[in-house]
């Protein structure tokens, strides 16, 4: 057959390479979500393919390139979230990214003292731990390279400065406001009461609520920090790419912030 009689040399090893890189990273961006198990279905498909290919079953190799080529199509609308979360990730590590070294070095605020975002972060720090100690619920969405879309509809414009007292009063307990998310970008509070996407994730521990998942579904296709004050336990949680972080302390959470808001710039 002629697929054991194959030449194999240096370029066809890069090659073999990079795909071997690209499933690994798919793997991991679709791991614990509804789309893995369909991936796994393609990648048999794929595989059946070239092995009908290779052995020359001309109905089978027909049948399954058409299901292929239509498949294309299926694959771009079915995997819309994953693949834009992944060209975010492989865009994050362009050389002209914001986070690489070219950038770092040759844009004007290298030098920048970055006291107004140590001044959100302090407030923000001390808001969450205020909460904590008081076992008051919060949801705090902080965008960072892109704003977050969410429905107007329910939500409450703020258009305020960031101030611990006013991210308080707003989760008080008997506030109008404290139900949803609260929506940071930059250096305001641009909304409040604001209904986020709730996490499918199979793998997310049972125990937690409603904000947990939230935040975790407002991280999975975004470049956004969701920080989360559990109403039960008075505990201090993070989500970051889809990826839920609990029962922090108020120092972690100030180390999470200043990676986000002073070393992502």
């Amino acid at each position: 057959m002629d697929f054991l009689n194959l030449e194999f040399n240096w370029l066809d090893a890069i090659d073999l390479l990079i795909v071997i890189v690209l499933i690994i990273q798919l793997y991991r961006l679709l791991k614990g979500s509804l789309a893995f198990n369909i991936f796994l279905g393609l990648c048999v498909i794929y595989v059946i393919f070239f092995v009908v290919k290779a052995l020359k079953m001309t109905i089978l190799t027909t049948l399954l390139q058409g299901i292929i080529n239509v498949g294309i199509i299926a694959i771009i609308v079915i995997f819309q979230p994953e693949i834009r979360k992944f060209l975010l990730v492989l865009g994050k590590k362009t050389p002209l990214s914001k986070d690489s070294f070219f950038t770092k070095l040759f844009l004007p605020d290298k030098f920048k003292s970055y006291k107004e975002e140590e001044s959100i972060i302090n407030e923000i720090t001390t808001a969450v731990t205020h909460m904590a100690h008081a076992q008051t619920g919060a949801l705090i969405v902080i965008a960072n390279t892109y704003r977050v879309k969410f429905d107007t509809a329910s939500s409450i414009n703020i258009d305020a400065n960031i101030s611990a007292k006013l991210i308080e009063s707003i989760f008080e307990k008997n506030s109008p406001l404290h139900d949803g998310g609260l929506i940071i970008v930059g250096n305001k509070i641009l909304a409040a009461k604001v209904i986020l996407p709730v996490s499918e994730n199979p793998n997310l521990p049972t125990r937690i609520g409603l904000r947990h998942r939230s935040a975790v579904g407002i991280t999975e296709h975004s470049d956004n920090l969701a920080i989360i004050v559990s109403e039960e336990r008075g505990t201090i949680s993070y989500a970051q790419d889809g990826i839920l972080t609990m029962d922090i302390s108020p120092e972690e959470l100030k180390i999470k912030l200043y990676e986000v808001l002073v070393d992502g710039m």
